[in-house]
């Protein structure tokens, strides 16, 4: 065996196992991969699902109470709750019309007016159907009523 054949070979026998290793992977492979993926999918996306609801809706929930115990502070200094034209927009700037808010504190009662986690503003209606008033988010449809993640969530859930 002369020396060239030897190279010759050793180069070849070198190179087969880089190839081997770089060869890829099958379709077949990559579609079994694809469904275990799809299969994982379907049994987890309905429970992280549910949790963003359930997080919504406590969200919602500790806003009310917020809200609620800024419209207390409202209704301490001034006497009553805002009208419901007056609205929350109360808390933030001095409101005109009545009922009067003679001692109305510089700076608010809230920074901002609040929207649900649905980017929505809350709703208040004074006198409420519920008590002295009511403050509520439309839920996750927008609209009056519902049921589920759809349904309205108030401060009279909280009582």
């Amino acid at each position: 065996m002369t020396s060239n054949n030897f190279v010759c070979r050793l180069t070849r026998s070198a190179r087969s196992p880089i190839h081997a290793r770089a060869r890829g992977f099958t379709l077949l492979e990559v579609m079994v991969v694809l469904a275990i993926i799809a299969i994982m999918a379907v049994m987890v996306l309905p429970r992280v699902m549910g949790a963003l609801n359930d997080a919504q809706k406590k969200a919602v929930q500790a806003d009310l109470a917020s809200l609620s115990g800024a419209l207390n502070m409202y209704k301490l200094d001034n006497f009553s709750y805002p009208s419901s034209e007056q609205g929350l927009a109360a808390l933030v700037n001095k409101p005109g019309g009545q009922p009067e808010a003679p001692n109305w504190r510089t700076g608010g009662y809230i920074e901002k007016a609040a929207n649900d986690p649905w980017k929505r503003p809350y709703q208040y209606l004074r006198p409420g159907q519920h008590g002295e008033f009511d403050l509520y988010s439309l839920g996750a449809d927008g609209k009056p009523g519902g049921e589920g993640d759809d349904a309205d969530i108030g401060n009279w859930d909280a009582k």
